[in-house]
């Protein structure tokens, strides 16, 4: 053993214990040998993965700091421009970062937690008590105008244009709602961008200004298929922002924070984002002309136009009543009644549809009028129903109109 005032020194990888004055004998130096040769056998490859785990794990940590910096280290905060009151310690942000992903929640780094976090991603925060950023920001226009000139880019929009009340459009000069801007590196704002992988977009929250403006990352490989960053994809998340929504948690959801391929051909919004963009614009209706099967003018139409409760996320069925000009809503076994003439829901509503319409039952899957009469549908059973009279004409089939009888 080595005491105090002797060094370790080293002889072709053999450690000799001994001063300037003294060697040691030859059997000692074969005993040490021998336990190095076999101590080395079992400890040398460790020590050598630890000190690599040592030194990547500093670079691991200085990343993860950073990436909950910039995205978990204000609670509820949603964009720039609002600031959180509440600091959390590393540990307590790293906690929510892998709770938000469906992660393993110890509050230390780990393998499956730095390769959440290295993947490609939306620069926007994904820290939120809403669906919504703060204060749930929305348009108030229903024309919004953008500058592009990427088919892309309108497939995008109309992604959402599909489902709420709202129409895109495209300008080639001046100011825009939404100013897309393809550039990379520092590009104007705060929030440069990184080069390939990493941040490929983010976008602003509705407002002013810069509100809805939507940056990308022009270093990237942007592409129309599954290689490289998939443009119609990030383009329509980020436009997501640019209407208000915040990120999802749902793995699914062209929300969620991380970037996810997944085919294009036929691709609709996911019911998680269809709702959140709905719960903000409200759904869209449409009226159609049964004689000719034209949209009627002035639609599609939200259904909150009409005076239909907020919460109101759907409905069994609407229908155009001539005689008395109303456009009665169905909705579980309730109705409401709108006046197409001044254009405001009647007093006195919702009612119960055996109340309104006895005899037809108490629930309506669908309902159009023919030749001043209604029609109404409840699984296989239709009735025909005079309004003016308020009673059942006669009961038919649905599959009657086919001549399927």
């Amino acid at each position: 053993m080595c005491t105090p005032g002797h060094a370790l020194s080293s002889i072709k990888g053999v450690g000799v214990c001994g001063d300037a004055e003294e060697i040691m004998e030859p059997h000692v130096v074969s005993l040490l040998l021998l336990l190095l040769m076999f101590g080395g056998l079992s400890e040398s490859a460790p020590v050598s993965i630890t000190m690599s785990d040592n030194a990547m794990s500093e670079a691991d940590q200085a990343f993860a700091e950073e990436y909950i910096d910039l995205y978990f280290s204000d609670v509820g905060t949603l964009n720039s421009t609002m600031r959180s009151v509440t600091n959390y310690s590393f540990e307590e942000n790293l906690e929510m970062m892998q709770s938000f992903f469906g992660l393993e929640v110890t509050g230390k780094l780990d393998n499956e937690t730095i390769q959440v976090m290295k993947a490609p991603r939306c620069g926007v925060s994904d820290i939120s008590k809403y669906g919504h950023f703060a204060g749930q920001p929305k348009w108030e226009k229903k024309v919004l105008t953008y500058r592009d000139v990427d088919n892309t880019i309108a497939q995008a929009f109309k992604l959402y244009s599909d489902v709420i009340p709202l129409d895109f459009k495209q300008i080639t000069s001046g100011t825009a709602d939404i100013m897309i801007l393809f550039k990379g590196g520092y590009h104007g704002d705060f929030y440069p961008f990184d080069g390939r992988g990493g941040v490929l977009a983010h976008a602003n929250s509705p407002g002013r200004a810069e509100g809805g403006d939507t940056h990308f990352d022009d270093d990237e490989h942007w592409t129309l298929t599954s290689r490289g960053s998939n443009l119609l994809l990030v383009a329509a998340h980020e436009f997501g922002h640019a209407l208000g929504l915040d990120h999802s948690r749902l793995r699914g959801a062209l929300m969620y924070p991380t970037y996810r391929y997944v085919n294009t051909n036929g691709y609709k919004l996911p019911d998680d984002d269809r709702k959140g963009v709905q719960s903000l614009y409200g759904k869209q209706y449409w009226a159609i002309n049964v004689y000719d099967r034209s949209m009627m003018p002035g639609y599609p139409q939200p259904l909150t136009s009409f005076g239909l409760p907020s919460i109101l996320t759907k409905l069994d069925a609407a229908v155009y009543e001539s005689y008395t000009q109303s456009v009665f809503f169905f909705w579980e076994a309730q109705y409401w009644s709108y006046d197409t003439r001044r254009k405001q829901m009647n007093s006195g509503y919702p009612k119960f549809i055996s109340q309104g319409f006895p005899g037809i039952g108490s629930k309506v899957d669908a309902a159009f009028e023919n030749y001043s009469y209604l029609y109404f549908s409840n699984g296989a059973k239709q009735v025909e129903y005079s309004y003016y009279y308020k009673q059942v004409v006669r009961t038919l089939l649905n599959y009657g109109w086919l001549n399927c009888y």
